[in-house]
């Protein structure tokens, strides 16, 4: 996902101080040389990638934004819906660890065909859920979903750096988040089009269905296409540290040792807790979107949808301003606060406008939520290396994601009982509370100085 991971997965090495791009190095024997090379391969590469990560985040909304009409399809409560999206929170948080040891040890290839081949049989397994009495079937299918994720939001770095010259992993980091981005706001946008709110049961069994089979047809092409095309590096290193790392035996390295370090990090322990807040709000919002606004606006369903995407678009264009004014400005806490501050104020003018019954300030206010919401997904990486310094970048942003999933399914619980109960007003209220604690949790960290860290 992401969601919103997600952003809420990108690890915030993508950029090596060590990747110094060059034309040629000594080899061991120093009678010749060892060139380095970009191939153009390298493009489809990352556009293969980003088509996988595309189609699997496309997955993690596309029932909650059409939360009614599966409740009715499948004669369940909201809450059973809600889960369709909190699995996706659920499943990162046990399999992450293997799965980043995996990629460590096994490569990229191997896991990309674990990631389309889990992806391609959950969408096929949806297509064998579309009747009423099917629903832990349309879940198996969704968890496959979630699991795949898992293999897809460690990789862009890797293939990144891997695959591309020291100028260009940037670019291709983002290449690689733009599709999951992509992704999840083609799931808000596409599901209401698909899928119609109608009475007649076989009309929207015959709805799900086709939305089923474009999934799983789509999923199926990029599954084959890894399969003959994804290959696990070039034959000439791109870049001089790509060279030594080929040459130099893997160093041994304990998750379990620096996790126990950056625990022990309190400066970096309330970031992992602030972020969470943020973060795990953010994919409330996302999940409980549909219930929110068809509670006010009955019938919007695919404006319900646009107003996802436009959360998505303006978090796009937020995430990209914010971490440029990061890169010029190297102001972590400053800028990390003041990005957290409006994220509080944002979701406080959406609780106050929502109920308005002015369509247009509702896309408003959504777009400025999501801006400085998503925006704060980079800072919040950036400022988590800043803080665990010399520790990997992989095990400080694997804890932040995994504060955001944990707070993310407690606020979907807890918002939408909420709602369900006492109204959207006030599951956004509760909302605004936790974002104000991580407001001022965010402005108690201190960052010590470099000496100081884990003496």
């Amino acid at each position: 996902m992401v969601k919103l991971a997600l952003f809420r997965d990108l690890p915030p090495n993508c950029v090596s101080t060590e990747q110094i791009e060059c034309t040629s190095i000594p080899n061991v024997n120093k009678d010749n040389t060892t060139t380095t090379h970009l191939y153009k391969r390298r493009w489809v590469m990352v556009f293969l990638f980003s088509s996988y990560s595309l189609c699997n985040a496309f997955q993690w909304i596309q029932y909650g934004i059409i939360n009614n009409i599966f409740m009715k399809f499948y004669n369940v409560d909201s809450f059973a819906i809600d889960w369709m999206s909190m699995i996706y929170m659920l499943t990162y948080i046990p399999f992450i660890w293997p799965v980043s040891w995996l990629l460590d040890k096994k490569g990229l290839r191997l896991i990309a065909l674990m990631a389309t081949a889990i992806n391609c049989l959950g969408t096929w397994i949806k297509v064998a859920s579309v009747k009423q009495n099917l629903f832990w079937v349309t879940m198996l299918g969704q968890f496959a979903g979630s699991l795949s994720q898992v293999f897809i939001l460690g990789m862009p770095s890797r293939l990144a750096s891997v695959w591309f010259g020291s100028e260009e992993v940037s670019t291709a980091c983002s290449i690689g988040v733009f599709g999951n981005q992509l992704g999840i706001a083609i799931g808000f946008l596409v599901p209401p089009i698909l899928v119609p709110n109608v009475d007649n049961i076989d009309d929207l069994a015959y709805h799900i269905s086709i939305m089923f089979y474009i999934t799983a047809g789509m999923a199926t092409v990029i599954f084959i296409l890894v399969v003959f095309v994804f290959q696990e590096k070039p034959e000439i290193p791109p870049t001089l540290a790509q060279v030594q790392a080929r040459s130099t035996p893997p160093e041994e390295y304990s998750y379990m040792a620096s996790i126990l370090r950056l625990l022990r990090n309190l400066p970096f322990m309330l970031l992992v807790i602030s972020y969470g807040l943020n973060v795990g709000c953010f994919y409330a919002v996302s999940t409980l979107l549909n219930r929110m606004i068809i509670e006010h606006y009955p019938g919007e369903e695919v404006n319900a949808g646009r107003i996802g995407l436009t959360i998505v678009i303006a978090g796009m264009v937020g995430s990209l301003i914010c971490g440029i004014w990061l890169d010029k400005t190297k102001t972590y806490k400053q800028t990390t606060l003041a990005v957290y501050l409006m994220s509080f104020v944002g979701m406080v003018v959406y609780a106050f406008t929502l109920n308005l019954d002015y369509l247009w300030v509702v896309f408003v206010t959504s777009g400025a939520l999501g801006f400085f919401m998503t925006g704060y997904l980079p800072l919040g990486f950036e400022f988590a290396v800043e803080l665990t310094f010399p520790e990997g970048e992989g095990t400080s942003s694997g804890l932040l994601n995994c504060s955001a999933q944990i707070f993310g399914i407690i606020f979907t619980i807890g918002q939408g009982k909420i709602i369900d109960h006492f109204g959207t007003f006030a599951g956004n209220i509760f909302l605004c509370v936790f974002l104000l604690i991580g407001t001022i949790m965010t402005g108690r960290v201190c960052p010590p100085a470099p000496e100081q860290l884990y003496s």
